[in-house]
């Protein structure tokens, strides 16, 4: 079927550029995107992925990671798998 409808939406600037930055890795474009994501709800008959605040708890850890406070690092796979108990 013929791609002849336009969509237009406004997003923050550096939204644009991570997402576009992302997509490049993935070898898609923002249309390709935009065109997978329009399909999910379609097939989904909603959003795709459920749309809630996060809990306190999460909410706290990600703010404290964006403040990279309480991260920890491992040597190798293997420390990180030994903490982890697999």
């Amino acid at each position: 079927m013929a791609k002849t409808a336009m969509i237009r939406a406004r997003v923050e600037d550096n939204l644009k550029k991570d997402v576009e930055n992302i997509l490049d890795h993935l070898g898609l474009s923002a249309s390709e995107a935009i065109n997978i994501f329009y399909h999910q709800i379609k097939l989904s008959k909603g959003l795709p992925f459920p749309v809630r605040m996060p809990n306190k708890v999460t909410q706290k850890t990600f703010e404290e990671t964006d403040k990279k406070k309480g991260l920890k690092s491992f040597k190798s796979k293997e420390d990180l798998f030994k903490k982890l108990e697999i």
